[in-house]
């Protein structure tokens, strides 16, 4: 050893140590040497060597084994300190390696340790013997922790520099030591000593490094929440999110500009929404919804406290969501704009016949969109980004499919097997075809899922009545006849006609069968309206009332002529209404009418038909001296000089009609009588009144207006007349007595003939 590195102390394992047994037992047991669980005992002189490195400080160069006090030992620790200072490397020398076992003198307290080193070529096997007071080792294990165990493999021959390792610092340090040279030979086993006292239980200290850690642990956790929560002070909570928008750990400013920038485009934009089987689009703003920014935020700043919820937050989001504003006015108005593209009405089961086939209609439940809901789902999930899921009613069905297939299979198909046939008189006969049951045979639900056929034998009567009208006799109604200027009683002729209803009442069994589906034509006697026993019961035997007039034009004329000869002979019975529009029918140019003068507006004009007023007038004054009931007439805007005045009628056909009602016991006949210059009208009863008329003076006259109009067809020019105000007064009276029976006055306001001028 050089002299830099200090003296070196060698000890062996001998039992004549220079150390007094009793100063030995006053030294304090080491407490780790034999008990600690984790050495495992040296095997080799390596791992003796790595034991006692790992254990104890550096060697430091000792004196001879002196008694152990405290002071020895603080001098040796400080003697130790300085030989580490400055390590000394000792040139290798290569030399097989000797294996020895490691030898412990526990009664002296001290750990020899036997080194393997190098020899120098041909020379013998040596050992370096390391020895260093047992005591300095014991107390810097107590003190510090339990002995590591090293195994240490034997090496190959190489040059070799002993490193230690300093416990506490875990620095390198390059050590020499002095070889000793000597003969291999076995190491006695140590004297018997006293049995040191057991030292404390492993088991109860191995808990102490985790506990150890867990206190680290749970310092360090205590550390980051506080400075966690220290930084995030003031800011949104760590992973918040609203609407997919991340506003994490921002200041509530920010995290409002942040959710403005992001959602505000949103609300202009169409949100796809899905209500039953309808897809549809709404744009928020349009439908009234708008973001309470406020509110949506008063959710998110509030810093969570749990320290689990902090820990997650770093791995997670937390969605908070968006609060919105409603104008429920528009929204209500946006669903209901909805619903008329999303409601769909139930599709009942049902039958049905196209082309002489039966079909069955398979039943579907229909939807409503419930639109209170509706909307508030769409105020609530409109951000989310996807589609908007409304909610519908659904609008059961009353008809099952069992239903329609039971319909089908028993009525339906039967009654489209084959046509239906009525035979009627002289071989003729009618037919109900196939492709004609549908007008006839319908279904409805039976209120249990099932459907009810319903027979129209009404459609069947209009279908099968025209194929046989020529085997039936029509019944005539009586008439009368002037031969010989007197009314006499036509007789009226019974008919024999079909009892269809009769005929038609087994149409379901008919219909029902898939053999025979004929039936015969019941006939029947049917009297006429007017027999010849009560047209001779009427009491037409004079004449009560007449008037004529004339003057008209040949156009007029010959409109007058077509519509008195159907009035001619017609009856009104006791207590009837005659219509003359109803009575005559149209009267177009299909009917043989041409254009004649009208007034139209005030004004003269042309029309088809027109003239009729002609006879209107005359037909009212010849009911009015017959003491008929004015039921109701109208008269002319402007006075016609060829008409009494206040006691005329105009008339256009489907808007004025004249219209009287006989109120005689007996009946009255019209006969009229036209010609190409007048027109005569009679009324025939039986005499029971008097009629006389007053007409009253003309008052508050009025003067005509100037119309000029483009000359032409439709311009028709007149001179002009003052307007007047007339009244008129019919007085009744009894026929046999004079006494008087009523008596009306009418009043009538005629405007003033323009004068019109065509230019």
């Amino acid at each position: 050893m050089s002299d830099e590195e200090g003296p070196s102390v060698e000890k062996t394992n001998s039992e004549d140590s220079s150390l007094p047994e009793q100063e030995l037992e006053s030294v304090e047991e080491p407490q780790a040497v034999e008990e600690t669980e984790s050495v495992e005992e040296p095997k080799t002189p390596e791992d003796t060597e790595a034991v006692v490195e790992a254990e104890s400080v550096e060697p430091e160069p000792a004196e001879a084994p002196r008694p152990v006090d405290e002071e020895a030992i603080d001098s040796t620790e400080a003697t130790v300190d300085e030989a580490v200072d400055e390590p000394t490397i000792v040139e290798p020398t290569i030399v097989e390696p000797t294996i020895d076992e490691p030898t412990i003198d526990e009664s002296a307290n001290e750990v020899t340790t036997v080194i393997p080193v190098v020899p120098a070529e041909d020379a013998p096997p040596t050992e370096v013997v390391d020895s260093a007071p047992a005591t300095e080792a014991i107390d810097e294990q107590t003190e510090q922790f339990e002995p590591p165990a090293v195994v240490v493999p034997p090496k190959p021959p190489r040059p070799e520099f002993v490193q230690q390792y300093d416990t506490q610092q875990f620095e390198p340090i390059q050590q020499q030591y002095e070889p000793v040279v000597r003969e291999p030979e076995a190491v006695a086993p140590p004297a018997p000593q006293q049995q040191p006292e057991a030292p404390a239980p492993a088991s109860s200290r191995k808990w102490v490094k985790p506990a150890i850690a867990v206190g680290a642990i749970f310092a360090v956790a205590v550390i980051a929440y506080g400075v966690d929560i220290f930084t995030s002070s003031g800011k949104t909570p760590r992973g918040t999110q609203v609407a997919g928008v991340d506003i994490g750990d921002l200041t509530p400013a920010d995290a409002e500009a942040t959710l403005r920038a992001e959602l505000g485009p949103r609300l202009v934009e169409p949100v796809a929404v899905h209500a039953g089987g309808v897809d549809s689009e709404i744009v928020p703003a349009s439908a009234g919804v708008d973001v309470d920014w406020s509110a949506t935020l008063s959710g998110v700043n509030a810093q969570p406290i749990n320290p689990i919820t902090r820990i997650t937050s770093f791995f997670g989001s937390r969605e908070v969501p968006v609060v919105s504003t409603v104008d429920q006015g528009a929204l209500d108005a946006s669903m209901s704009q909805l619903a008329a593209n999303s409601d769909r009405a139930p599709v009942e089961g049902a039958v049905v016949f196209e082309r002489g086939k039966a079909t069955g209609v398979s039943p579907a439940a229909g939807q409503a969109l419930e639109t209170q809901q509706a909307g508030a789902t769409f105020a609530a999930e409109w951000s989310d980004g996807g589609v908007v899921d409304l909610p519908v009613d659904e609008v059961p069905v009353t008809v099952t499919q069992a239903g329609v297939d039971r319909a089908l299979q028993e009525v339906a198909i039967p009654a489209v097997s084959g046509d239906v046939v009525v035979n009627g008189r002289d071989g003729k006969v009618a037919t109900l075809g196939v492709d004609q049951i549908g007008e006839v045979l319908t279904f409805t639900p039976d209120g249990s899922g099932g459907l009810t056929p319903q027979y129209n034998t009404d459609a069947a009567i209009k279908i099968l009545t025209p194929q046989l009208v020529s085997t039936e006799v029509q019944p005539k109604d009586a008439s009368f006849t002037f031969a010989g200027g007197k009314p006499s009683v036509v007789p009226g002729v019974v008919g024999d006609l079909i009892n269809w209803p009769d005929t038609v009442k087994e149409l379901p069994v008919l219909l029902g069968s898939t053999a025979s589906r004929a039936t015969p034509a019941v006939y029947g006697p049917v009297p006429p309206a007017l027999t010849t026993e009560a047209a001779d019961a009427l009491g037409i035997n004079e004449v009560i009332g007449e008037f004529t007039t004339g003057g008209f034009e040949y156009a007029s004329g010959v409109n007058i002529g077509l519509a008195a000869s159907e009035i001619d002979g017609a009856v009104i019975k006791p207590g009837d209404t005659f219509s003359l529009n109803e009575y005559t029918g149209p009267r177009g140019a299909a009917q043989g009418y041409v254009e004649s003068g009208i007034i139209n507006n005030g004004r003269p004009d042309k029309a088809v038909g027109g003239g009729i007023s002609q006879l209107a007038t005359t037909l009212y004054n010849a009911t009015y001296f017959a003491g008929m009931d004015d039921v109701a007439h109208t008269e002319h805007s402007y006075y016609i000089s060829r008409y009494p005045e206040a006691r005329e009628a105009t008339i256009f056909d489907g808007a004025i009609d004249l219209q009287f009602r006989n109120p005689a016991k007996t009946g009255v006949m019209i006969e009229t009588i036209a010609t190409s210059s007048n027109i005569t009208v009679r009324i025939w009863g039986t005499k029971t009144v008097d009629v006389a008329s007053t007409t009253g003076p003309r008052t508050s006259p009025t003067s005509p207006n100037t119309v000029t109009l483009p000359e032409g067809p439709g311009c028709v020019a007149s001179s002009g007349a003052p307007g007047f105000t007339v009244s008129d007064t019919r007085v009744i009276t009894d026929h046999a007595s004079g006494a008087e029976i009523s008596s009306n006055t009418r009043t009538v306001k005629y405007d003033p003939v323009p004068i019109v001028k065509c230019e």
